[in-house]
């Protein structure tokens, strides 16, 4: 029996990466193509109509994802989650959420399942979403100022059709709701009140993520990031808050809730308070590379792997491998590496 064998056999607890960091999460690419052109992800004047995305035989089939998945939930991975582009895009999704949703961990469990989305076609996806075995959705809104919103989409998606989209996956049992806000300087950090004020009591848990450095395509400057800790003191000085414990090892996102008890908020500090130390996640584009790290600038071609016609074994060897020796840590060597090496845009990566 071979070494990386061996490590493949480990139970979850023990397959740990350089810096001794478990793999739990898995992000999914289905698609590199969205509806949305939102200026902080896949700005108009990069991602115009002469962008060539990837051609569907590009794509991993639903059969490879469902491979591959198998391989990372053997291995301790216990939470997927479907990303683009924007995954309603991707024919057939609910395909796709049916064939993961059966499968199991080594204990018997199913591992949950979710799936970040623009909102954009929940209103007629999301009742076959819940009924495929999709557990939850995440759905970004940036501003409850409908001008400004459509600004940021830059296609003049309106925002009440976004809300439309919330209450059908509410309506669809696809909670709790997860809503995501990117908050940068001089566009909407004038909103982050207001955002808090909208979704306090509803059941569904507002985060607020820094503007980050994914990629090279979105202008980003670091006087552009709102620090999550000015958001928390910005809230808290109306809303008063207090520390929650994280409701999991590794999770992204820092809890707050509510003193009166109406709900919680979570703020993803990744450029001012780096939680490298923690990650347990990887990630697949559509085409099929897997990528240990959100700043990362290569990845590992499962595709080639997988359509060599590797069997499970084979697959969970090569990522047990690639996890053994993962030493990545961007966001705490930021200001060292930022300008030094390329970076894989956000739409092809996942989010």
């Amino acid at each position: 029996m071979t070494s990386q064998r061996r490590i493949a056999q480990l139970p979850s607890t023990g397959l740990v990466d350089a810096r001794g960091r478990g793999l739990r999460d898995l992000r999914i690419s289905v698609t590199d193509r969205c509806n949305f052109r939102c200026v902080y992800c896949m700005p108009k004047e990069i991602f115009g109509r002469d962008y060539q995305f990837m051609e569907r035989s590009e794509l991993l089939t639903f059969e490879e994802i469902e491979l591959v998945a198998r391989a990372a939930v053997s291995l301790g991975v216990d939470k997927l989650r479907i990303t683009g582009g924007e995954p309603l895009l991707r024919r057939g999704i609910e395909d796709l959420i049916e064939r993961l949703a059966a499968i199991r961990t080594p204990d018997g469990r199913k591992p949950d399942l979710a799936l970040t989305t623009n909102g954009a076609a929940l209103p007629v996806k999301a009742a076959a979403l819940k009924a495929a075995g999709l557990d939850r959705v995440t759905i970004s809104v940036d501003s409850l100022d409908d001008t400004k919103f459509r600004e940021i989409n830059d296609v003049g998606f309106p925002l009440s059709r976004v809300f439309d989209g919330i209450a059908s996956a509410a309506d669809a049992g696809l909670g709790p709701i997860k809503i995501n806000a990117v908050i940068k300087r001089g566009v909407n950090e004038s909103e982050v009140v207001p955002l808090a004020e909208r979704f306090r009591g509803t059941g569904h848990t507002l985060r607020f993520i820094e503007y980050m450095d994914v990629g090279a395509s979105n202008g980003w400057r670091l006087d552009d990031v709102v620090p999550s800790a000015e958001i928390i003191r910005t809230i808290h000085a109306v809303h008063p808050l207090e520390r929650a414990s994280a409701a999991r090892a590794g999770e992204t996102a820092v809890r707050w809730k509510y003193r009166d008890g109406a709900g919680e908020i979570g703020v993803i500090s990744s450029v001012t308070g780096a939680f490298c130390g923690t990650c347990t996640r990887a990630r697949i584009s559509a085409d099929g590379q897997i990528f240990t790290c959100l700043f990362a600038y290569r990845g590992f071609d499962l595709r080639a792997l997988v359509r060599d016609g590797a069997d499970h074994q084979t697959i969970v060897d090569a990522l047990a491998k690639l996890w053994a020796v993962r030493d990545d840590r961007y966001s705490e060597q930021r200001a060292e590496l930022s300008g030094s090496r390329e970076r894989i845009e956000m739409s092809y990566i996942g989010g």
